[in-house]
């Protein structure tokens, strides 16, 4: 496994950061169409703490970037390039954080209920299950769970999903259920005890956060937190739009023409 992917050529300016914990490659169709203008990288994460992926794309970035980036994170990927940036300033001169989990706790309540709204009574058992099965320090096979519950949980993520004929074929790369647990619980208290958000204050380069209003991730924990820590904070809406906007019929052209207007402001 090449780490990171590389699209395009020279200078890479640009890197996308995947989410999950866990989920490798899930951001390569922005990679993909973000290098038809410019060169792109795609560090896939592959250490089981919050620090270790921290120091990991640290590394991976000084040793292959042209620093300074715009950096690009999806979920967990915004919250790891947010500490990233608020340790290492230098190495980017734009954040863009994409359907990012809330920052306060009290946001998170209701995620998992709006999911299971969204779900046949079959597959409400079936998510909540493989959720206590990940939960589970026992439990074996955590890799291909958490495949199967990225499967479910996408339809309830996406509004409405681009036809297959819109979609590109990439080499997709497995789940891996240990990092997914052992970061997800360390990232869990560092937004409950206030630690990830008070990290906003030291970030000084310009942030924008762009936000299905579908995403059962709520905006306001997004919008309402950053809005007070942030010097240079802007947050937009995209209607009609999940949780992954570039899979989003109605929001893929809107996302991809926001994403172009920030790197031009950088160039």
């Amino acid at each position: 496994m090449n780490n990171p992917r590389i699209y395009g050529h020279p200078p890479f300016k640009i890197a996308v950061v995947h989410g999950g914990p866990g989920a490798p490659g899930e951001m390569a169709p922005v990679a993909l169409e973000l290098a038809k203008t410019c060169g792109v990288l795609e560090p896939l994460q592959t250490a089981t703490t919050v620090d270790g992926q921290v120091e990991e794309l640290r590394a991976l970035l000084e040793r292959c970037a042209d620093l300074p980036v715009t950096l690009i994170g999806h979920s967990w990927g915004a919250w790891l390039s947010f500490i990233l940036v608020a340790r290492y300033p230098a190495l980017v001169n734009r954040l863009i954080l994409v359907g990012s989990g809330p920052f306060e706790a009290e946001y998170a309540a209701g995620i998992m209920d709006t999911r299971l709204s969204r779900l046949t009574e079959e597959e409400r058992t079936e998510v909540v299950e493989l959720f206590n099965a990940l939960d589970d320090p026992c439990a074996r096979r955590k890799d291909e769970m958490l495949a199967r519950l990225g499967r479910v949980i996408s339809r309830t993520d996406t509004y409405a999903p681009l036809p297959a004929e819109g979609k590109v074929d990439i080499e997709s790369i497995a789940c891996n259920g240990d990092i997914n647990e052992s970061v997800w619980k360390e990232a869990a208290e560092l937004r409950r005890s206030g630690r990830l958000l008070a990290l906003g204050e030291k970030i000084s380069c310009p942030v924008t956060a762009i936000h299905g209003d579908y995403d059962p991730h709520p905006a306001a924990g997004v919008r309402e937190p950053l809005s007070r820590v942030l010097k240079d904070f802007e947050f937009i809406l995209l209607e009609r739009c999940g949780h992954n906007p570039w899979m989003e019929r109605y929001a893929v052209k809107e996302f991809f023409r926001i994403i172009a207007s920030c790197i031009r402001a950088d160039s």
